[in-house]
């Protein structure tokens, strides 16, 4: 079942580890079949070097283990909103990367302060509102899916333009057209949350990049006229 899904969710998976976005067993990835709506999804806990296409998960759009042997991660539950929210991506991934996560941790938009920001995200990297009380005692993953969806409701952005989100207090969750563009984004913010650590640090009065050339960065990767890359 899903067999290409599984193994893009695997080398997905395997990549976290490879590109050092993750410590311990600390982030997951799935990948989703639009025409069934399965999830293909890690299974919690269960380390990246161990993992086999047999360990994966495969659950429908309310959860319901369909194949495997294991339990699915815990993030299952925000995943699975992001794909019936987003209806365009194919892919999602959770990390705790130490760069983008401490732009979680201080509660901070990641502001797009150069061209390598602007070629993947079309602006800043928004971090959600605080969760309260009732929403982290109770259906805690739901509703950070909640705070997440909610979040670009409010956005002049879509989460195509910008496929990134800062968890307040949290952590990053990225997400692409499948598994394997969902981990290139996490890894792109997570090295673009290294370099506005340092600009700031070099400089503590920069400004973001002109719309100029966050327009030309982005529309050049992105759209109908792109021109980047052998088409």
């Amino acid at each position: 079942m899903l067999e290409e899904i599984k193994s893009q969710v695997l080398k997905a998976n395997k990549q976290l580890e490879e590109y050092n976005l993750v410590t311990l067993t600390w982030g997951n990835v799935s990948g989703i079949d639009k025409k069934s709506g399965l999830v293909v999804i890690k299974p919690s806990g269960i380390n990246y070097s161990n993992l086999t296409l047999k360990d994966l998960v495969v659950v429908d759009k309310e959860g319901n283990v369909v194949e495997g042997n294991l339990n699915p991660s815990s993030d299952t539950p925000t995943h699975l909103l992001l794909y019936k929210r987003f209806k365009d991506i194919g892919g999602v991934v959770h990390t705790h990367s130490p760069y983008a996560t401490s732009w979680a941790q201080a509660k901070r938009d990641l502001p797009h302060y150069g061209t390598t920001h602007a070629d993947y995200f079309f602006g800043s990297i928004p971090c959600t509102r605080e969760m309260t009380k009732n929403e982290i005692e109770k259906d805690y993953e739901l509703n950070t899916g909640k705070v997440i969806t909610d979040t670009f409701d409010n956005l002049s952005i879509s989460p195509q333009e910008t496929p990134a989100v800062l968890v307040n207090g949290h952590a990053p969750f990225c997400w692409g057209e499948n598994a394997l563009k969902a981990i290139e984004n996490s890894l792109v913010l997570e090295e673009t949350a290294k370099m506005a650590l340092w600009t700031e640090q070099i400089n503590k009065d920069v400004e973001i990049l002109n719309n100029s050339l966050l327009n030309k960065h982005y529309l050049r990767k992105h759209g109908e006229n792109a021109y980047y890359g052998q088409g």
